[in-house]
């Protein structure tokens, strides 16, 4: 086995917690400046977060409670930008919306990209869950779920430099490749839930990134999964990912309260909180930012006050 790429290596360590932000930092609803953009990609690599992830959003479709669109840039290209701004942090998609796109287009870019960023890419992929989005690109919603099994087995033969699990990929090209085989594994890991259930993800996928929930919530769906990996992939340890929105407060000792998905709190009571997570057997926290301070600050406090913490 040829292992993981470093991707991999730098978001999921042993016994630690490792954090990463959702890009584009600036606020939602109009399109983010690349040259602020790009100085906070090389800020968060400075200061040591995991990775930076991004989303892909096809269609400016109102969603959330506040009714609010993201105006985002295509996912791919997004990330090879971060690559060309940054040096050592991991690039992750989380999650590029399977049943919306050919498999061998997504299997191109993300095998590129991974080149572009020195093996610094982790694929994310998810099912999809705006109506209005499969009408437009002409998809079967209802059909998300077969969809994507099938571009899963596709893409995962791709990403693979074994080869005897290159066999989905070219039997969908006639035996032709797309372009060089990776030297290395190109992780991909599921994004909710796909449609699929915790034994599926388990057994395909290389790590489960979910959402933010209470405590106690959570770690009941982290004994799921544990149990899901005992059953469905012979005990292997695979990490588990939590999103979150993060308002963080500039008072020290801010005790937490409830956002959507996430929570405003302090500083301590955070690092408290992540440390609970990490007991928990979450492997990696990806914080949506969110409140009214200087996106630069938040990341700076961040990254020197509760990264060494953990």
């Amino acid at each position: 086995m040829s292992g993981f790429n470093i991707a991999y290596q730098k978001v999921f360590r042993p016994n630690q917690l490792t954090l990463g932000l959702m890009t584009p930092l600036a606020r939602q609803g109009s399109m983010a400046r690349i040259d602020e953009a790009f100085r906070q990609a090389a800020l968060a690599d400075k200061l040591n977060f995991a990775a930076l992830w991004t989303r892909d959003v096809p269609l400016m479709i109102p969603q959330g409670s506040d009714n609010s669109t993201s105006a985002l840039d295509d996912p791919f290209l997004w990330l090879a930008g971060l690559a060309g701004a940054t040096t050592h942090i991991a690039l992750g998609a989380a999650a590029i919306v399977l049943p919306l796109r050919h498999p061998l287009h997504v299997a191109k870019a993300a095998l590129s990209l991974d080149r572009l960023s020195a093996g610094r890419f982790i694929l994310g992929v998810g099912s999809g869950d705006r109506p209005a989005e499969f009408a437009s690109f002409d998809q079967d919603l209802e059909a998300r779920r077969e969809a994507f099994r099938e571009r899963w087995q596709v893409v995962r033969a791709a990403l693979s430099p074994l080869p005897q699990e290159r066999g989905p990929l070219l039997e969908s090209t006639e035996g032709y490749e797309l372009m060089a085989v990776p030297q290395r594994q190109i992780p991909m890991i599921v994004v909710g839930s796909a449609r699929q259930s915790v034994q599926w993800i388990a057994a395909h996928g290389d790590a489960w990134a979910t959402y933010h929930r209470p405590e106690a919530r959570q770690q009941s769906r982290i004994s799921l999964w544990r149990g899901a990996l005992q059953q469905s992939a012979q005990g292997a340890d695979k990490p588990f990912i939590q999103s979150m929105q993060l308002e963080l407060l500039e008072s020290l000792s801010a005790q937490p309260e409830p956002l959507e998905l996430g929570m405003r709190t302090g500083r301590e009571a955070l690092i408290d909180y992540l440390l609970r997570l990490k007991e928990l057997g979450v492997g990696h926290v990806l914080f949506n930012l969110s409140g009214g301070r200087p996106v630069e600050e938040v990341v700076q406090e961040l990254g020197e006050e509760v990264i060494p913490r953990l």
